[in-house]
């Protein structure tokens, strides 16, 4: 609504009536297109922007758009829609330059548009609509402004004074990374989306650039703090460039190194320098009367894209929530309540891409098609179905190297029959062209698994005495029958003192053993997949309850001694264990190589360890719950002291030729806890010791954890692991699809995937994901007498044959399209501004 008598709600209040007089504070993207459609929903308000630099001044480069976004935007104000699409670069394709080659993935769309030229559009609309902005006049004190006006909405940026003059209210949490990045133009103009990662003598270097005009490009660089200070950059930088000057040394630099992507372009600063991105949260926000909108209450990596969008997002879910709610208070509220989800979600993405660049090194190994799609699904969002969906051809062309590589590793293993061993990511063949990865094989140590999917340990929580249960024996026969590569039987204890919980098995009896024969044989009689048994000592995890719904476990009112590094309890007001002493531990080791040497007589294939979790042997890794000084305590080398001899125990109990798995927790997600350097050096030693592969978990060693729990949460550290240190890893943590699976398995980010909780609600998950996936090959066999089954049942209305209704067929869209403008510079040329030495020009 333009004009006329404001809008009432179903009250009859008129919208908005207690929301008069606006302050906004910046008149950057996201305080412009707020004070527009707030304008636009009620005109009897009085809006004022202040802005302290001029109209005119040039801020940034180019902004890229989604679809999403774009809908939005043609909703809530067709104008600037219309306006904002004559001037859109747009595309669909991304080039990935790597090791001399390039990679293009299509079928992705995108708009882009100067920021300047965004900013001028909102600036007319603002104009149009009776919006007063004011240039070149710097906001009152916000407290000031609170005084006089009904809201203020902050709209100043990643260093708002409002968030910081109220920082008690908002609380903030300013998360500076590691990088150094520098925001660059190029009057080259690229086709597409590219990226571009270079390994040099000091380092990784990579560039994000996209076309965003018919004459520029952004063009960001980025690299890891020591790269660039081993690169040189950082003496120019010291020099500090003023308030709106540039590093103009480190342009030229750059433009050196990168010249041959340039071809013959220059790179264009605009107030450019080398800064780390800084993530921006806020536990609120708004107090009273003031509300925080785009980077002043948050802001996402821009390997996402994300900054402008999020703040076009808050401006039209504000001015909504005030149209919506006559009470301000409510309206904030709901504001809040609406965009915190999206942006946290966005923040989660857009994290998992900033650490993926900030450690790309660990992956400048891979080849090019590999790297390509690694690169592409790094944040999760985009995955390995809907990159099919978008250029199944760049799919197949992964698919196919990844298979060819298998190959290749299973031919070397021929001519080399008496390896027993194999690396991280080396399958035993890779079976046809167009097999989805999580159907390929792999040899773990001796066993072929005939797909890369892992059913772990899930406790049951059934036994009595230690003694596994009927539901033990009928859950480890459903999965078995389920399709996976590898099923495990649940926590397992090594001795009474080391359950759990009263319910939990174990293998410390000879009438253990017997049972889990009988279990195992009952297994075999269903099918030929692999099972192994999970052995561990809880410690001072032991004599708690069945865990509730929560998961959590409590203390016994009647538990038994429980066993620890050092003698403290698991939770605050919990019973201290016992700290292990030398004679208790070597009890403790010898009970680890007698239960292996129980699970090998009752005929399990693979045998897994409990070091993580903060069971016994993860509290003496873990600094947070080791504090001896003898030879288990301190420094590293004695903390994992324990788990060596264990392991050493048991791999001398177990036979060569059976696989050992080992998990770990990776992080404690607690100040002090466990160092990324830390878990590689373990995981080192665990597979030097012995161990066949980790199972990479995090967490759960101590009650004060903070754990970002999200999807494939826990996936970048068995990336960290397998790729830092070339031990095969299993991914686990919140995986429940098969996209994501094959996701993380072509990606490399790990050799096998465990899936949970997704196992419980469907034992058959793997046989089913076959289905789903039209593949019917060996890496899934249907039982025999399930075979019928085996096909996708239909569902409502796939029996009905749609009609003819076009005359003629419509064209499908075009998987590639490359932004290329009839008047675009040709390759060599410059643009009007063009000089050797790079200048402080205003884009256009």
């Amino acid at each position: 609504m333009t004009g006329g008598v404001p809008p009432v709600n179903g009250g009859g209040v008129p919208a908005g009536s207690a929301v008069r007089r606006i302050a906004v504070i910046g008149a950057g993207p996201g305080g412009l297109y707020f004070a527009a459609l707030a304008k636009k929903l009620a005109p009897h308000r009085e809006i004022t922007v202040w802005e302290r630099d001029a109209r005119d001044d040039a801020h940034g480069f180019g902004v890229v758009f989604s679809d999403e976004t774009l809908d939005g935007i043609a909703q809530a104000d067709p104008p600037v829609l219309a306006a904002l699409s004559a001037e859109f670069a747009r595309w669909s394709d991304v080039d990935v330059r790597y090791a001399g080659q390039v990679r293009t993935c299509g079928g992705h769309g995108f708009a882009a548009l100067d920021r300047n030229r965004l900013r001028t559009i909102l600036q007319q609309r603002c104009a149009a609509l009776g919006v007063d902005v004011r240039y070149r006049t710097p906001a009152p004190p916000v407290a000031r402004l609170a005084a006089g006006y009904d809201l203020v909405v902050a709209a100043d940026g990643v260093r708002s004074a409002t968030r910081a003059a109220f920082a008690e209210a908002f609380r903030p949490e300013l998360d500076e990374r590691h990088c150094r990045y520098i925001w660059l133009a190029t009057d080259k103009v690229f086709e597409a989306f590219t990226f571009i990662v270079e390994q040099h003598d000091f380092g990784a270097l990579q560039v994000h650039a996209y076309p965003y005009s018919r004459r520029r490009s952004t063009f960001i660089v980025e690299m890891a703090e020591e790269a660039w200070r081993k690169a040189g950059f950082e003496e120019p930088a010291g020099r500090e460039p003023g308030r709106g000057e540039s590093d103009l040394p480190s342009v030229l630099r750059c433009e050196r190194l990168l010249a041959p992507h340039l071809d013959g372009h220059r790179l264009i600063p605009n107030a450019s320098r080398w800064i780390r991105f800084t993530t921006v949260r806020n536990a609120s926000w708004h107090h009273r009367n003031v509300v925080l909108l785009g980077d002043a209450a948050h802001t996402a990596h821009f390997s996402i894209g994300s900054g402008t969008k999020l703040a076009l997002e808050d401006g039209l879910a504000l001015a909504a929530a005030l149209h919506e709610h006559p009470l301000l208070e409510a309206a904030l509220v709901a504001y809040e309540r609406e965009r915190r989800p999206v942006v946290e979600s966005a923040q989660r993405a857009a994290q998992a891409s900033l650490e993926w660049f900030e450690t790309v090194g660990r992956h400048t190994g891979q080849g090019a098609d590999q790297f390509a799609f690694n690169l592409l699904t790094r944040s999760r969002r985009v995955t390995y179905g809907n990159l099919r969906a978008r250029d199944a051809a760049f799919v197949d062309a992964v698919d196919a190297a990844f298979g060819g590589a298998a190959d290749g590793a299973a031919a070397a293993r021929a001519a080399s029959p008496d390896s027993a061993a194999s690396p991280a990511g080396d399958p035993d063949g890779g079976g046809p062209a167009g097999v989805a990865p999580m159907f390929r094989p792999l040899r773990l140590g001796r066993l072929r698994l005939r797909n890369r999917i892992v059913v772990p340990p899930l406790a049951t929580f059934t036994a009595v005495d230690g003694m596994p249960s009927g539901f033990d024996r009928a859950q480890l026969c459903a999965q078995v029958l389920g399709g996976a590569g590898l099923v495990f039987t649940g926590m397992t204890a090594v001795s009474a003192r080391g359950r759990a919980t009263e319910r939990c098995p174990g293998l410390w009896t000879d009438a253990q053993e017997a049972a889990w024969r009988s279990v195992v044989r009952a297994a075999r009689e269903l099918g030929d997949t692999p099972v192994g048994i999970q052995l561990t000592h809880a410690g001072r995890r032991a004599a708690s309850t069945v865990p509730g719904p929560d998961g959590i476990g409590r203390p016994l009112a009647d538990g038994w001694p429980t066993l620890a590094a050092s003698p403290l309890p698991w939770a605050a007001g919990g019973p201290a264990p016992h700290p292990a002493g030398a004679a208790e531990l070597a009890g403790v080791v010898a009970d680890f190589a007698a239960a292996a040497a129980r699970a090998d007589r009752a005929g399990f294939d693979v045998l897994g360890l409990q070091f993580g979790h903060g069971h016994l042997v993860s509290g003496f890794l873990s600094p947070l719950t080791n504090h001896r000084t003898d030879r288990y305590g301190g420094p590293l080398e004695h903390r994992v002291r324990l788990a060596l001899e264990v392991l050493a125990a048991v791999r001398a109990a177990w036979p060569a030729g059976k696989p050992i798995v080992v998990r770990v927790s990776a992080a404690d997600w607690a100040p002090g806890g466990t160092t990324e350097a830390e878990a590689v050096a373990i995981c080192r030693a665990l597979a030097g010791a012995g161990a066949d592969a980790l199972d990479v978990s995090t967490g759960e060693v101590v009650a004060h954890q903070e754990v970002p729990y999200g999807r494939g949460y826990q996936v970048p550290f068995a990336d960290l692991i397998r790729n830092v240190t070339g031990i095969p890893t299993i991914a686990v943590g919140a995986i429940s699809g098969h996209d994501d699976a094959n996701s993380v398995l072509l990606a490399g980010r790990a050799d096998l995937v465990a899936i949970g909780r997704a196992h419980l609600y469907d034992p058959l998950w793997t046989l089913h994901a076959a289905a789903e996936q039209g593949y019917a090959g060996p890496g899934a066999r249907w039982p025999q007498p399930w075979q019928p089954g085996s096909r996708r049942p239909p569902g409502p209305g796939t029996d009905r044959v749609a009609p003819r209704l076009r005359l003629l067929p419509e064209a499908a869209a075009p998987v590639h399209r490359r932004w290329l403008p009839a008047d675009a510079p040709a390759a060599g040329s410059r643009d009007q501004n063009a000089g050797r030495e790079p200048t402080e020009p205003v884009p256009n």
